[in-house]
């Protein structure tokens, strides 16, 4: 199969019941790459060097990685601004918006490319909502996206339109979306700051972009060279917040440009706690049950190998605890049963 002139490799390693299996469900496309022109600042390789590392022998029998099919124009316009979906998708974009976004140089590929990383976070909600547990996106978290303009790589708000297509179609009526990327979820609290349903919490750094901050309902910020204790104890607090209001969802932006090797975060967090502070947030989604889906967000190490491991490293922890949540969900329904 053929999308937009790009050879679909099948990645979708499908088993005949979904609900009977405990591997993690993520969602990648090639294009997530090659919708990306080579000459971009923007790092497009970690997406292929991750699904290499993630489909290793070590790895791959605990993932199911999936194919995303597009996401559809009216399922944009549940965050964005019609106007502002139509010149996106029409090719109309000015050249001050298109830089604001900033992957550019851009290709004729960067539509479909958007349209299926977009469509990635749809299903992998659909996938939580219908089966519960965690499921990911190996793409995304793109929340310096406003409602009608991109802005620091980000196009559409993966965080915003999930959280209200789980309000209006799941009927869900307390979402988190918890966001450590090392910037500020600037996009997603204007987006979503008259929506009382959402609770947005952003733990970023206070010296980096965007430059001009947006008010989330909870801003935990960081002082540049933050290091691993300082940063775990506000994802303590953070975490506190979000188990307060009780969610029935967590979004999780888990960028790992905090990371002291990355060269846009300015915090000085290491690999190690890095990875504790994912499992500070499974351990959330376990013990309460509350399905999560995991959005990757920023990561620009130099070398990106450092990216690349931690990517590895959070999809590991969720691997672990999704299937922490479905044992403990099998057991419960045991126990009704007996």
């Amino acid at each position: 199969m053929t999308i937009y002139g790009v050879d679909s490799k099948e990645y979708n390693q499908t088993i005949n019941d979904d609900k009977s299996d405990h591997r993690l469900s993520i969602w990648y496309h090639p294009i997530y790459t090659s919708g990306i022109h080579p000459d971009a600042r923007f790092p497009r390789d970690r997406y292929t060097k991750l699904v290499d590392k993630l489909t290793t022998p070590e790895y791959s029998r605990k993932f199911i990685i999936k194919q995303p099919t597009e996401a559809s124009r009216s399922e944009l316009i549940i965050a964005h601004d019609p106007s502002y979906v139509d010149n996106f998708l029409n090719q109309n974009l000015t050249e001050k918006e298109i830089r604001r976004i900033g992957l550019t140089p851009w290709t004729s590929q960067i539509i479909p490319r958007t349209l299926l990383l977009m469509g990635g976070a749809i299903a992998a909600l659909e996938h939580v909502m219908e089966n519960g547990g965690i499921a990911g996106n190996m793409a995304g978290g793109t929340h310096h996206a406003h409602y009608d303009f991109g802005s620091g790589y980000c196009i559409f708000n993966d965080l915003a339109v999930c959280s209200l297509m789980a309000l209006n179609k799941y009927q869900l009526t307390k979402i988190a979306v918890i966001d450590l990327d090392v910037h500020q979820g600037d996009g997603t609290a204007t987006i979503l700051q008259n929506v009382d349903e959402v609770l947005t919490i952003s733990v970023h750094c206070k010296q980096n972009f965007p430059f001009r901050k947006s008010e989330s309902d909870y801003d935990l910020e960081l002082p540049a060279d933050s290091g691993d204790e300082e940063i775990l104890a506000t994802v303590a607090k953070a975490l506190d917040i979000a188990e307060q209001f009780n969610p029935e969802l967590i979004l999780f932006q888990a960028g790992v440009d905090g990371l002291a090797t990355d060269a846009l975060g300015k915090l000085n967090i290491s690999r190690q706690a890095m990875s504790k502070r994912n499992e500070m947030v499974f351990d959330l989604a376990v013990e309460r049950l509350i399905p999560t889906l995991v959005f990757m967000g920023g990561g620009y190490s130099d070398p990106i190998d450092h990216t690349i491991d931690a990517f590895g490293d959070l999809f590991l922890s969720a691997s672990r605890a999704n299937n922490q949540f479905l044992s403990k969900i099998d057991s419960e329904a045991s126990d009704s049963i007996n």
